[in-house]
């Protein structure tokens, strides 16, 4: 969603890797570059002229030596990306993201939207995201108008393992969220009620959505927004919040190619944070927002702690310790790295993976030199076509077994060889690490560097 920001300001601070100090010239061409950056990428205007006046002041400051809150030694470069940073979690409201504590049980979250803009589909998803946090979390739909929106949401909860409550005959919005009074009888903890939308707002629907809200005494009002809708999609929370009360933003849609101008402004206009951010089709695809994880992954300075969490959700702690144990007495085989590449698929698209590394966020401009989910593909293929002996031994692959592996997995001779090749060469560098497993086998110790990493960049 951010490449071509992220892109274009990392241009700006490459552009101060010649200078030997912060000057009152260099500082405004870098900020006419940031302007223009921000303003293509459809961040509010209002919004643009207050960040660069920010950043303006707290670069001059660094110029004249009076700023106090940026560590002596600094390059002007890593000045320049240490306040844009800043001021960029700032935009955000430096507030972390998912649900804010609450003693109300049950705890109903309202979620509110226009038509389309994934409301159904993102209940769905925190659900299953309550579920995996030890909640129990009930689903009900007070959208009694859009044809088949109930059935839609037993679908969704049928696919999640989510319970839905959907009294029989019951078509009023209003009676349909008081039946979830009997969440907290039946065991439930959490009520998430899809509330109805429109195309566009009208008077109807806010009466309807501000009846709902007072009949369910919500805790949380969370708007869903469509990201690709830029800033539309800030407006329509505007309107929201001022006649309906909204508590925090759902942005929707973010593995789209959107500009980032909704995420980067919702905040300043609307005056609630942002709760979640939703990519994917799947379930699982909703996460809480971190404002300073995405902005490093803007910087191109990677999003080390997410990969971390990603991992850790994707490999077990025993896979990883015997893993560990694998590589350290360089028993690695064909059959673990096939393992290794299903994991690695099981965290998302290679793409999003890749830009959680430092360094390599604009994964597109390094155009046919990565590695693609097509390619990873391919080599699971590859790998799944040896015999068991192979994939244990793979110094007994002579010319005939290459040709029948490569028949096998509709590959070429080539391809074998090359993933031979290399996987030889990676056996070598792991027996060198001497037992170093990466970010899954790390474990705490991993995530206690990756958070000494961020207090640094602070």
């Amino acid at each position: 969603m951010f490449e071509s920001l992220g892109g274009r300001l990392q241009d700006v601070f490459k552009s101060f890797r010649g200078e030997t100090r912060l000057t009152p010239e260099n500082i405004e061409a870098a900020l006419r570059e940031i302007r223009l950056a921000l303003l293509e990428a459809d961040v509010n205007f209002k919004v643009v002229k207050a960040f660069v006046d920010r950043v303006r002041d707290r670069a001059m400051d660094a110029a004249t030596g009076q700023s106090r809150d940026l560590l002596g030694g600094l390059a002007p470069s890593q000045q320049v990306v240490r306040i844009v940073r800043d001021e960029m979690v700032a935009l955000f409201g430096n507030v972390e993201g998912g649900l804010q504590p609450s003693a109300r049980r049950p705890r109903v979250i309202l979620l509110l939207g226009l038509q389309g803009a994934g409301k159904t589909t993102t209940a769905g998803k925190l659900g299953k995201w309550l579920t995996q946090q030890g909640k129990h979390p009930l689903l009900v739909s007070t959208d009694v108008k859009r044809p088949a929106a109930i059935e839609q949401l037993n679908v969704v909860g049928r696919k999640g393992s989510l319970r839905v409550h959907d009294p029989a005959g019951l078509l009023d919005p209003v009676a349909r969220a008081r039946a979830v009074a009997e969440a907290a009888n039946l065991g439930f903890d959490t009520v998430i009620v899809d509330t109805a939308g429109r195309l566009h707002i009208d008077d109807e629907l806010m009466a309807e959505l501000v009846a709902v809200r007072e009949a369910t005494d919500s805790s949380d009002r969370l708007f869903v927004a469509d990201a690709m809708t830029g800033q539309d999609a800030v407006r329509s929370a505007g309107e929201f919040n001022a006649r309906v009360g909204v508590t925090g933003v759902v942005l929707t849609k973010l593995d789209g190619d959107a500009r980032g101008g909704a995420a980067l402004s919702v905040v300043s206009v609307v005056g609630v944070p942002i709760a979640f951010a939703g990519s994917g089709e799947t379930l699982d695809d909703l996460e809480p927002f971190h404002p300073e994880r995405v902005v490093s992954r803007v910087l191109g300075m990677g999003d080390v702690l997410s990969l971390i969490e990603k991992a850790e959700a994707a490999i077990s702690h025993e896979e990883a310790e015997r893993l560990e144990e694998k590589i350290r007495s360089n028993e690695f085989t064909l059959e673990d790295f096939r393992d290794q590449l299903k994991a690695i698929r099981k965290m998302g698209p290679l793409e999003s993976i890749m830009g959680m590394l430092p360094g390599m966020g604009n994964l597109k401009a390094l155009a046919g030199n990565a590695p693609d989910n097509d390619q990873l593909s391919r080599v699971e293929a590859i790998i799944s076509s040896m015999t068991p002996d192979e994939r244990r031994r793979q110094h007994i692959i002579n010319g005939s077994r290459r040709k029948r592996i490569a028949r096998g997995s509709g590959t070429s001779v080539e391809e074998v060889n090359r993933l031979l090749k290399q996987f030889v060469q990676m056996q070598k560098m792991l027996k060198q690490l001497g037992g170093m497993t990466g970010l899954a086998g790390g474990g705490k110790r991993a995530r206690r560097q990756a958070m000494q990493m961020l207090r640094n960049r602070r």
